[in-house]
């Protein structure tokens, strides 16, 4: 797949197209032999002469050890100080000792590594842009919208709205990995939505019980095959969740950049982690004390790099009105945000590109952003 022109000139709408009807994702681009980046993938020239503005530094998320945390109530005091240091002013960190099985993690990677390369046509079934669907395999959500395509593929996961995802939709090729690891990954869940309520000073059931954090979730696996020219696109362009709480297992690749301090951070792969990061409405809900922050992937020349994001989301049918928790604001701290509902924060979400601020959307009329 080379640039297409119409008359002499480069028409992206058509290699756009042309690449959605393959229906095989970058991998397909890869699989067919094509030694340069498409055009489609090149990101534009005022953002890579940039590049070199935000320096990339040795330091490192905070790591979390969960051991004795169910046991010793000093050790959960603890880890609750820490989880709140790091969603505070990091926004991300890792947690260690969670209590999954290694094999788990590893078996998770390798089934959505044999979901990704398997014959084309087994993923062209799957293959749609429908976001309401159960389970899908697309390329770039936001392929029509963004400026430059991601060197990224995706077989998404989601929570239907009646609650019930039927395994059998799940492609056969990974369905009793994918399954096991969302039972395992829920109840971690369940372990960091408590942490994160007692470091608001809530008690430890409020985002789960009475926020819903993770009522709705979507699993989306990634797989950013090899690049033959990392510097000029990205495997996922910088943005900031659209979530409560992300989850993410990672191989080791590497690649996750985490900007912090206007720098970007390395996040460095450990095969018996989970980065946890916080979400744009966590940080609306906790009236700015959590922050959500950018992230992004790079590419590689050596691959695949492979990853599980399990995004909490919330239940979008719910009439439920979200903003600053009442016990977080007060005549010294008031709201930052307005009230929304989740299908609202969504509807927004998907009619941006990825890497469009969208957190100023929501700002409460006293602190909105003049432009």
């Amino acid at each position: 797949m080379g640039e297409i022109r119409s008359n002499g000139e480069y028409n992206r709408e058509k290699e756009l197209k042309a690449f959605d009807e393959t229906k095989t994702g970058v991998k397909g681009v890869v699989d067919s032999g094509l030694k340069t980046v498409p055009r489609m993938f090149i990101r534009p020239e005022d953002e890579l002469s940039k590049e070199h503005e935000i320096p990339c530094v040795n330091l490192q998320v905070p790591v979390i050890s969960l051991q004795g945390i169910e046991s010793n109530k000093d050790v959960r005091d603890k880890i609750v100080k820490q989880v709140l240091y790091a969603s505070e002013k990091w926004g991300f960190f890792q947690v260690v000792d969670h209590g999954i099985p290694f094999e788990v993690l590893e078996k998770m990677l390798q089934g959505i590594r044999l979901f990704h390369e398997q014959d084309g046509d087994a993923k062209k079934m799957l293959y749609c842009r429908d976001i309401v669907k159960s389970v899908m395999f697309d390329s770039n959500y936001d392929l029509y919208k963004s400026r430059a395509a991601n060197w990224r593929d995706t077989l998404a996961i989601m929570k239907p709205y009646n609650g019930f995802l039927d395994p059998y939709e799940i492609p056969e090729v990974c369905r009793d990995v994918i399954t096991d690891y969302i039972d395992e990954v829920l109840k971690l869940s369940d372990i960091l939505l408590e942490l994160l309520s007692m470091a608001l000073g809530l008690k430890p059931s409020y985002l789960k019980e009475e926020m819903g954090c993770n009522k709705g979730w979507v699993l989306s696996n990634h797989y950013y095959p090899p690049c033959p020219a990392p510097e000029l696109t990205l495997g996922t362009s910088k943005h900031s969740d659209p979530s409560f709480l992300t989850i993410l297992l990672q191989d080791r690749v590497g690649g996750l950049q985490v900007l912090h301090d206007n720098q970007w951070v390395n996040v460095q792969p450990n095969p018996n982690a989970f980065v946890v990061n916080v979400g744009d409405i966590l940080q609306i809900i906790s009236n700015d004390k959590f922050k959500s922050v950018y992230h992004r992937v790079t590419t590689n020349l050596v691959g695949p790099r492979i990853s599980s994001a399990l995004f909490l989301k919330g239940v979008e049918s719910t009439e439920k009105l979200y903003g600053p928790i009442k016990e977080l604001v007060s005549e010294d701290n008031p709201p930052v945000y307005k009230e929304f509902n989740l299908l609202d924060f969504y509807t927004y979400f998907v009619s941006r590109p990825l890497n469009v601020p969208g957190l100023d959307h929501f700002k409460a009329e006293n602190h909105a952003v003049v432009n």
